[in-house]
């Protein structure tokens, strides 16, 4: 007769006693000196004397970007996710918001990000990225039978160099068409087969053809006001408008950007702060930043640092709406 070996069982904790807390068993937990590699100041001065055997402590502003970086990593839920850049007002960089959001965004993520020009007129989205395509969402919308896979789709954008793709529309104001909300809804569709995101640049009005569409079909709008008393009244009308057609739930899921195009200005930005942080989920102020001012192409590595941790909180703030199941028989 052959014996077994005593079965070793965890014996449970007293009744009445809460659980301990378990360590979790992961690489992060378990590895010694396992902190990301420091990427500048005195902790990486630390890092290279010590040969990599010394890592210090990430400082607050280090811990609040990797906070940062993971929120505008995260998962789409639903599989796409649309997002509408809208202003009332002209000139307020709302074509340049969308290309930096969509550049932070594409940098820091591994799925496909794209943005599309949905202004009826003459559309400016094209200039903000080096083409590679004559090609524009005109062009598309009449391939659109026999766009079947995503490199289909590929031939009709231009990519950033991080990596985001641009539909453009028709520089020439004299040969473009009229683009309504049906156009839209085909190009919606066809994006959404191939892209995790998509980024809308919404035309100045709110009554063309595309708009009505657009905010349809959109998941979360991001709002661009000037740092003026004109822009900032815009600003707020636009949030009336859509509160008053049916579109409140936008409103309190919207991010407001206020974007300083002059270096210096008298206008209180924390005033105008609060009075859309009370109407909308987050406001994000974007600092004067000689780059942009170019109106060429946006490049992140050109932008000041103050610039592009302004845009990597809009891509956090973003962020924090991808992780939703949104409602995709819209």
């Amino acid at each position: 007769m052959t014996e077994t070996s005593p079965q070793i069982q965890a014996s449970p904790p007293p009744q009445g006693e809460p659980l301990q807390e378990t360590v979790p068993l992961t690489a992060e937990h378990l590895l010694i000196n396992r902190r990301p590699e420091p990427t500048g100041g005195w902790r990486r001065l630390v890092w290279q004397v010590s040969g990599g055997r010394i890592t210090p402590a990430e400082s607050t502003a280090e811990l609040e970007r990797r906070t940062l970086i993971a929120q505008a990593q995260t998962p789409v839920a639903s599989g796409h996710h649309r997002i509408a850049v809208m202003s009332l007002k002209g000139g307020v960089g709302k074509t340049t918001t969308t290309v930096a959001l969509g550049n932070t965004l594409a940098s820091l993520r591994g799925d496909r990000v794209i943005a599309i020009d949905a202004n009826p007129d003459r559309g400016t989205l094209g200039l903000k990225v080096k083409s590679e395509t004559a090609a524009t969402i005109r062009t598309m919308l009449a391939e659109a039978p026999h766009i079947m896979r995503y490199a289909d789709a590929r031939a009709f954008t231009s990519q950033s160099p991080a990596r985001l793709e641009v539909l453009a529309s028709d520089s020439d104001p004299a040969v473009s068409e009229a683009f309504d909300a049906d156009d839209y809804r085909t190009v919606a569709g066809l994006i959404e087969r191939y892209y995790s995101i998509c980024i809308t640049d919404c035309g100045t009005g709110l009554l063309h053809g595309a708009m009505g569409a657009t905010l349809e079909l959109a998941d979360q709008i991001v709002l661009v006001s000037l740092v003026a008393v004109d822009g900032a009244s815009s600003a707020a009308a636009t949030l009336d408008w859509l509160t008053a057609h049916g579109h409140s739930d936008l409103v309190r899921n919207a991010i407001v950007v206020l974007n300083a195009v002059e270096p210096k200005s008298d206008v209180d930005v924390g005033l105008l702060e609060r009075h859309f942080a009370a109407r909308c989920r987050s406001v994000i102020r974007v600092p004067y930043d000689p780059h942009l001012k170019e109106g060429a192409e946006v490049d992140l590595v050109r932008l000041r640092p103050t610039t592009r941790g302004a845009y990597l909180r809009l891509a956090a703030a973003a962020g924090q709406a991808f992780g939703q199941r949104q409602d995709r028989s819209r």
